[in-house]
């Protein structure tokens, strides 16, 4: 634990630039952290022996030896870049070998696998036929490249974990231990804890909101899902359906602003772009995303006469705000922040450093004798936090340790700081999964480096592109969903995007839409099976098998496949420029058109997978919807036309058919055993 906490002020002080070092170092001393934690931990929590304790502790220090070296080792090793001693080969191997260890026992064998076959091609490449070949590289060079610089291990990957992601985890770790939790799930509970299917449509929006603070779909699936799937099943919903509600509701907080999941950060970096761009074109497709899984459960329970939770049973929602609003004002101060050019480093530092002020700023109120005394604590905190731009972060850090000793003697500061205390081991902890993955698909990009391995696909995609984009945008999705099944979404999106990112740019795609596109399947990917992370981490909550509830996500997420496809057709959809619908009618007619053209066909989508509208649907009406959504998508000559037709036959068949009584729900034993 005291690692974890010494870990996350490490970070929080090369934030606040409290301590200045070198880009390496820091990127270094992030990748020895890393390790020092993570065998440690991960030998811990399996119960492992003396033995295997012992052997966990010799790779953690031989992750932060290839640290220190690069420390001490720094101007040294810039002055004979390319010409590596046999000391900085040595070293360099070891890095190799705890990052793919450390990859290895936090992620399983998939990723490291993938890593060292690029890793592989770079020594032996030269030996495989024409075009798959290259001109081949010594194995010094190859060390060289990937342990040292900035194009390995070390690449922007590892530098965005290091700096932005660490940060918002921090960030989403204390706003959770404040309470933001509870005030999501309250105020989600009283908007539509009463409607039909009400748990189900908490799960949703309570899932959305939780997005905009935590970017990690597994950790929402384990806050959110906690509350939200027994839920759903005391109500009637179906074990694995709940599950794959949770579970698709989760991952899409890796698309929700303004807390995007890590990958939104390295491609802001990678494209050498504002942060809020990235936002910018990520907020209509995330509210179609979360519209598209509301309307799906909303459709579900249609289906077998779900309904919600009576109205005198549940928290008022104005209520929960008016109590615990404060819990907002570091969230809208990141917005704002992030939305007038702030660099994502310094809107998370100030978003943290408020988040940690009012939880130590709320117990030390709490000892204070008059309701003045208060008020006139809280403007004067407020004043120290608004100066902040004047006098930086020295004022806020004096602040903070006020707090702290104030805290030492108020009755509950204690506990105050034990839940700080927590809140810093937590980030650290979450933020392992992320780090290790940037740091070992740095390989994968030191590999393309190196090599130029990407050109071999990308031309392959542009050639494919030349007869039909919708064919190369499908096999850059089967490569997105194919890849998905065995790792995380940071590394897929790195290896996806650095391939089909400029073969789709060739063929006309803006360069944002086509990683988003990456971006959205990457996603989606972590819902497919056999390796489903988010709907596994469900099934022990939900008990029930994850493969099932895998199956299920996929069918409540069915509407938001069609999302990148339109996108790409019309980037106007992601509120960029470009397409031949904005130049025939203009920017905001194409907008507003894409998105209800989009929510028409999310809405066909959705009745045809459940099977449901209304009434439940025959076989033939299911077919009409699907054939009308699909022609909303396509985007060929008339198919538009054709689509708002069918799509008003099919609505005009359900409106004027008899309704029939819906199913009565068949609750499930382990639904009435929660009950």
């Amino acid at each position: 634990m005291w690692i974890a906490v010494v870990f996350s002020l490490y970070q929080i002080a090369t934030a606040a630039h409290l301590v200045s070092l070198p880009s390496q170092i820091v990127r270094a001393f992030h990748v020895g952290f890393l390790m020092l934690l993570v065998f440690p931990l991960i030998a811990s929590s399996r119960d492992a022996g003396r033995l295997v304790k012992a052997g966990a502790w010799a790779l953690a220090l031989a992750g932060v030896a290839v640290a220190v070296y690069q420390f001490v080792e720094y101007r040294p090793l810039l002055l004979r870049a390319g010409d590596p001693l046999p000391l900085d080969i040595f070293f360099g191997i070891v890095a190799l070998f705890t990052v793919f260890a450390a990859a290895y026992v936090l992620m399983g064998p998939a990723l490291p696998i993938i890593s060292g076959v690029f890793l592989a091609y770079c020594l032996f490449g030269e030996y495989l036929p024409a075009p798959l070949n290259h001109r081949g590289y010594d194995f010094s060079q190859v060390i060289d490249h990937m342990a040292y610089g900035t194009e390995g291990i070390y690449g922007i990957p590892v530098y965005v974990s290091a700096t932005y992601i660490f940060l918002f985890i921090l960030f989403g770790s204390f706003l959770e231990r404040a309470g933001m939790i509870k005030l999501f799930t309250d105020v989600s509970l009283g908007l539509v804890g009463h409607a039909r299917g009400g748990p189900a449509k908490v799960s949703v929006i309570s899932s959305g909101l939780m997005g905009t603070i935590s970017g990690s779909g597994v950790a929402n699936v384990v806050t959110t899902g906690q509350f939200t799937i027994p839920l759903m099943k005391r109500f009637g919903y179906r074990a694995a359906f709940a599950g794959g509600v949770e579970s698709t509701a989760s991952m899409g907080g890796q698309l929700m602003p303004p807390v995007m999941g890590a990958v939104a950060f390295i491609m802001a970096e990678t494209l050498g772009i504002e942060y809020y761009e990235v936002v910018k074109a990520a907020i209509i497709p995330a509210l179609l995303y979360f519209g598209s899984a509301f309307w799906m459960v909303h459709l579900e329970a249609g289906k077998f006469g779900l309904h919600g939770l009576p109205k005198a049973e549940l928290p008022s929602a104005a209520r929960a705000l008016r109590e615990r609003w404060y819990l907002m004002l570091p969230l809208a101060v990141l917005v704002y922040l992030l939305f007038t050019g702030y660099t994502p480093l310094f809107a998370g530092t100030i978003g943290l450093s408020l988040t940690v002020l009012l939880i130590l700023g709320g117990t030390a109120a709490l000892g204070l004798p008059s309701q003045v005394l208060r008020v006139i604590f809280w403007i004067g905190l407020g004043l120290v936090a608004a100066s902040f731009f004047r006098y930086g972060i020295n004022a806020i850090l004096i602040a903070a340790l006020v707090l702290i000793a104030a805290n030492i003697f108020v009755e509950g500061g204690r506990k105050t700081l034990d839940v700080c205390r927590a809140s810093l081991a937590e980030g650290a902890k979450t933020a392992l999964p992320v780090g290790i993955a940037c740091a070992v698909v740095g390989i994968i990009i030191g590999t393309m480096t190196l090599t130029g391995a990407a050109n071999t696909f990308g031309q392959f995609i542009v050639a494919v592109g030349e007869t039909s984009l919708f064919l190369s945008l499908v096999l850059t999705m089967i490569t997105c969903i194919i890849l998905g099944m065995g790792i995380p979404t940071i590394p897929n999106y790195i290896i996806t995007s650095s391939i089909a990112g400029p073969a789709l740019l060739a063929l006309g795609v803006p360069l944002l839409v086509s990683h988003m596109f990456v971006f959205y399947f990457g996603i989606l990917a972590d819902l497919t099976p056999p390796v489903a992370l988010a709907c596994f981490a469900a099934g022990p909550i939900a008990r029930e098998s994850g493969l099932k509830i895998s199956m299920e996500a996929i069918k409540i997420a069915a509407a938001g496949f069609v999302i990148p496809f339109m996108a790409v057709y019309t980037p106007a959809l992601m509120l960029q420029d470009g397409g031949p619908l904005a130049e025939s009618v203009g920017y905001a007619p194409a907008v507003a058109y894409i998105v209800i053209k989009t929510s028409l066909a999310i809405a066909l989508w959705g009745a045809a997978v459940i099977g449901y509208l209304r009434r439940p649907l025959a076989m033939w009406e299911r077919l009409l919807a699907t054939v009308a959504a699909f022609t909303l998508i396509a985007a060929l000559p008339i198919t538009d036309e054709i689509g708002f037709a069918l799509c008003a036959l099919f609505f005009g068949i359900n409106f004027f058919l008899k309704r029939p009584a819906p199913v009565e729900p068949a609750r499930r034993k382990a639904g009435d055993a929660a009950e």
